[in-house]
């Protein structure tokens, strides 16, 4: 099987490229490579590979930028995966596309369903639900995961932001009122890679999924967990996770508007796959040892 990871140097398309090896051989062109700006372009690659599967971790991530970038962030978030679902469709492969909690309004404290109404609050957002519906609109055989809060134990994410401020300074002040889950990469491919096979055997439906681990926590609360977990690892800090002060999201104001409520209802994902997404807490500690031991 001949498969396309489009974003293979990012966070999640570097796990899917370690995840998805067993079924077949993978082809995941960088920048260099391949300008997924370029319509042309990526035309040209999909009719060249005739993938079997095509995996699209790419996508603009810059929240913030995006605000000023509307053009290039609806090229990669709403326009790239309109491109690949028509391909899929017209040449019988699958696609697997990564989405945001950010397509909903992040009111209330309820986690989402699938079904819940969307209301994304930024250019982001809007962005990524515009390609969440040109994917479901197509006829492309195609699982798409709405995930959050993504960091691994590489690539620029805020548990390296906070192990390095955790270095250099005593005291911090993060986000107390988002909440969500920190998902890592490495569980996005796992579990990915347990979809696309049940998908195969046509055990699983298409269509959308929450992919997130359990339980819940703040912005603020997974930095102590960071802080907390290095420390029983042996890591030195300057920092202790008592000294990491929560302030609200309107003390800490950005060009784009994040929602407060992240949390994600795993229901349907659990039920389909017959598993219990693990919590946060146990994924964080994975992740960080794996850093640990890289660093």
């Amino acid at each position: 099987m001949n498969m396309l990871i489009l974003g293979g140097n990012g966070q999640v398309g570097f796990e899917l490229r370690r995840s998805l090896a067993p079924l077949g051989t993978i082809v995941a062109p960088n920048r260099d490579a391949l300008d997924l700006f370029d319509p042309a372009a990526v035309t040209a690659l999909l009719d060249r590979l005739k993938p079997d599967v095509v995996a699209n971790a790419a996508a603009w991530t810059a929240v913030d930028a995006a605000e000023k970038a509307r053009g290039e962030a609806y090229r990669l978030n709403a326009e790239l995966p309109a491109q690949l679902a028509d391909f899929c469709a017209a040449h019988q492969a699958r696609l697997v596309h990564y989405s945001s909690d950010y397509v909903y309004p992040g009111n209330g404290t309820s986690p989402w369903l699938e079904t819940s109404a969307t209301g994304p609050l930024s250019v982001y957002g809007a962005s990524k639900l515009a390609g969440d519906e040109a994917v479901l609109a197509s006829d492309a055989d195609a699982l798409i995961f709405r995930t959050s809060w993504v960091y691994s134990a590489r690539g620029a994410n805020f548990m390296k932001t906070m192990l390095r401020l955790g270095g250099e300074r005593d005291s911090l002040n993060v986000v107390g009122d988002q909440v969500g889950a920190p998902t890592p990469a490495r569980l996005i491919a796992e579990v990915t890679l347990m979809a696309l096979k049940e998908r195969m055997s046509e055990t699983v439906a298409a269509g959308l999924y929450h992919l997130a681990p359990g339980g819940e926590t703040s912005w603020q609360g997974f930095a102590q967990a960071i802080f907390r977990l290095a420390r029983e690892a042996g890591r030195e800090l300057k920092i202790s996770p008592e000294a990491v002060t929560a302030i609200p999201t309107t003390d800490y104001p950005t060009p784009a508007a994040r929602p407060l409520n992240s949390r994600l209802s795993l229901e349907k994902l659990e039920r389909s796959l017959d598993i219990t997404m693990p919590d946060w807490e146990s994924q964080l500690a994975l992740t960080l040892e794996e850093w640990l031991a890289s660093s």
